[in-house]
């Protein structure tokens, strides 16, 4: 059993409709309310991706502070910080009109889940979406551990095909699904075992396998008049609708939660923390076992690695993966202007030829190649753009390029049938290339090179 009020890992409660008008907002605010109401002792927590301000209507307090919104959230804030203590015991984080802005920094459907993971927040959180399938509706699916999805008429239930789709699409589990028909005008009635509007959609739901709540909300004037008053205030269900269906359907809706929730071992949030921490622990053993792997000394000149480190500026492996190290600026300049660009020794240092050279070297990445020639072995000098698209190529006999060409070198002084990778690094940091994503995108880029070249 799931104890939502002792962990900092939320239970998260999605709430999402591709079409607008279908008691979205009503439903994911009430449900807070309804489910604070039945057990007071859970943290229940609130936001919204949507741009209407309701929730803040609805919880906020009067002179309350709001520096900092959901938007902050998606900037790495942890959520328990945003969190405002809200009426009827709903904490809440605020909406923001800006969350457009940073949809295109959104990389992947999981960022939420990860920032919910680390958020600190207990207990239930329950977001509000917006009417469409952006990248903020994805990563607010694909975060929850329930996804209820109000349905009010055909075309409503047509739109949730769409997020069974993008289920499939992601090989995501659809029991996290379940439909639920709103705002139903009950005086409506038809002939025959559908007799009414709910009982219609629910057989709809049911034959195309999506599964359904076995309550309903039913459409209610009185309900309807909570939200627009001449005082311009949103009342909640609980305290102001007793006397109407739809509290007890509320009231059902909430227990059925909490059942499900309470049959929860752990959060998605949980199994998402346990997740990242061992890809944590897996990215730095594999950081180190490359870092272990690293010649200590520079291949030029021979001075400690450790020493040189704002001298730094590439980085190099063989393609065997046989030998791996940095190499300091200068030398590696040096090499390249006498030995591939021949230009002369003594060639002051802001010749324009000179700085014209360093300048296309700090932007390119070379490869040495041993190869079978008829008079013997020769090496192919490689040199690309940083993209891995081809800019020259010229072969040297192996005594031209040492000592970069010892990498290479096997038993008796063979060279080894492989090549040698050099890639220029930012300074200050070289030991970042061999973090996961950048190693990721050198080795990318060694294997498109080798394609070329092999």
């Amino acid at each position: 059993m799931y104890d939502a009020a002792m962990k900092n890992y939320p239970y998260v409660i999605t709430i999402s409709s591709e079409k607008g008008g279908v008691g979205k907002t009503t439903l994911a605010t009430n449900l807070a309310i309804f489910l604070k109401a039945l057990d007071e002792n859970l943290p229940v927590s609130i936001f919204s991706f949507d741009n209407h301000f309701t929730i803040d209507k609805m919880f906020a307090i009067k002179g309350q502070k709001q520096d900092k919104d959901v938007s902050d959230l998606l900037l790495e804030t942890p959520g328990l910080d945003l969190l405002h203590t809200g009426q009827y015991g709903v904490s809440y984080i605020p909406s923001s009109g800006a969350l457009s802005g940073l949809k295109s920094s959104m990389k992947g459907p999981m960022v939420l889940a990860r920032l919910l993971a680390s958020s600190g927040i207990s207990g239930v959180l329950i977001i509000d979406t917006r009417p469409d399938l952006d990248i903020l509706t994805q990563n607010a699916l694909f975060a929850a551990d329930q996804v209820i999805i109000p349905i009010k008429d055909m075309a409503s239930m047509e739109n949730c095909r769409n997020i069974f789709d993008l289920f499939d699409k992601r090989g995501m589990d659809k029991k996290t699904l379940s439909l639920i028909p709103c705002l139903v005008d009950e005086r409506v009635k038809f002939e025959g075992m559908f007799s009414d509007q709910k009982t219609l959609l629910k057989a709809y739901a049911i034959n195309r396998g999506y599964r359904c709540h076995d309550t309903y909300i039913s459409k209610s004037p009185k309900v309807e008049g909570l939200n627009t008053n001449p005082e311009g205030k949103i009342y909640p269900i609980l305290t102001h609708a007793r006397s109407t269906d739809v509290y007890s359907q509320f009231t059902q809706l909430a227990r059925s939660v909490l059942q499900e929730m309470n049959a929860t071992t752990e959060p998605r949030s949980q199994l998402f923390h346990q997740w990242l921490t061992a890809e944590d622990t897996r990215k730095k053993e594999e950081f180190f076992a490359r870092l272990s792997g690293v010649k200590s000394h520079c291949i030029m000149c021979g001075s400690p690695s450790s020493q040189a480190k704002s001298g730094i500026t590439y980085f190099y492996e063989t393609s065997d993966g046989s030998d791996a190290g940095f190499m300091e600026e200068r030398c590696f300049s040096r090499f390249l202007l006498s030995s591939i660009y021949n230009l002369p020794q003594g060639l002051p240092a802001d010749d324009p030829v000179r700085l014209m050279l360093q300048d296309t070297i700090k932007e390119s990445a070379f490869a040495f190649k041993p190869v079978s020639a008829g008079r013997g072995t020769e090496v192919e000098c490689h040199r690309f753009d940083l993209s891995g698209l081809p800019m020259s190529s010229k072969a040297y006999q192996p005594g031209e390029l040492a000592p970069p060409l010892d990498t290479l070198r096997g038993y008796g002084e063979t060279l080894r049938d492989a090549f040698l990778f050099v890639h220029p690094i930012t300074t200050g940091n070289p030991e970042a290339i061999l973090m996961e994503e950048n190693y990721r995108a050198f080795a990318k880029l060694k294997r498109h090179i080798a394609e070329q070249i092999c």
